[in-house]
């Protein structure tokens, strides 16, 4: 039997932690549970009335070149905005923990794009893209520049790599920054009375040490590239010609634009078991190496 105060302490606990439980089944449990319900039924999101199919759903996604073809984009997109967004936000949080005076203002400053939300986000750049970039490559005479990067289908995905990139080394930074900050000090010192350049201090020392970081940063980096929805749908619209329409901007076309919301969430159930399975593959594999450092 449990004692009078034990009860006082679970009751206590309860208090605290049921909320956040009721909060999380009610807004996360609930809706995932139902989304995969609907995923067996056609239901044009209006009405009453649900059909049932099955795994007739499922089945024209796999008959649909549609779907592949927003699929690989994705693949594209995220291989891109990972490295960039990576390479960017490692740099960063390098010079960031290095001897830089203000250092704390330039956190600050640099964390900026990442405050800012997707859409005020995208239709920035898409005004910059459209009149900034051409406008100064008129007047210096520079004919790439001239032309927007979103009207032409290779060019508008590079400008979407770009933007969302710049946008994600933000966040980025700031895991590096941890990371970095968090080398024991004797080993830098170390390294560097031994003669290690600060080429080989970096490389050998401070980036083993920091592994976790980048296991954490790869893996949100990529949820974040494969579920990209903002950006995409106020920079590009997923042109010129669809040829930037990412998959779960196609799924929001599907549901919304299409009306089939079984449809939408079928694509929703596989893009979710793609993800799953790529983060925690990378995770897996990132992490294997920090136990053998």
């Amino acid at each position: 039997m449990l004692s009078a105060q034990k009860k006082d302490t679970w009751k206590l606990i309860l208090l605290f932690f049921m909320p956040a439980v009721l909060i999380w089944v009610t807004t996360m449990v609930i809706p995932f549970i139902y989304g995969i319900w609907i995923s067996f039924v056609k239901w044009d999101g209006i009405g009453s009335n649900y059909t049932y199919v099955g795994l007739a759903n499922y089945a024209k996604i796999f008959k649909s070149a549609k779907f592949f073809q927003s699929l690989s984009r994705t693949a594209v997109y995220t291989v891109g905005t990972v490295v960039l967004s990576n390479i960017l936000g490692l740099a960063l949080g390098l010079l960031l923990t290095s001897a830089l005076k203000a250092r704390n203002f330039f956190r600050t400053a640099i964390f900026v794009p990442n405050v800012i939300g997707g859409v005020a986000m995208g239709y920035i750049w898409k005004y910059i893209f459209h009149y900034g970039f051409t406008a100064v490559g008129k007047a210096m005479g520079i004919e790439w520049l001239s032309k927007s990067m979103l009207s032409d289908p290779t060019t508008a995905m590079i400008a979407l790599i770009i933007v969302s990139s710049w946008q994600l080394s933000a966040y980025l930074m700031i895991i590096y920054v941890a990371g970095f900050t968090n080398v024991p000090g004797e080993l830098i010192e170390a390294a560097r009375v031994d003669g290690a350049s600060s080429w080989k201090t970096f490389w050998n020392v401070r980036l083993p040490m920091i592994r976790s970081s980048i296991t954490i940063c790869l893996f949100l980096a990529i949820v974040r590239s494969f579920m990209v929805f903002e950006v995409n749908m106020s920079l590009t619209d997923g042109g010129p010609f669809n040829s930037t329409e990412m998959i779960a901007y196609r799924i929001y076309n599907t549901a919304f634009v299409s009306l089939k919301f079984g449809d939408a969430q079928a694509q929703a159930v596989v893009l979710f078991v793609i993800v799953a399975l790529i983060s925690v593959l990378q995770a897996y594999l990132t992490s294997r190496k920090e136990v053998e450092l």
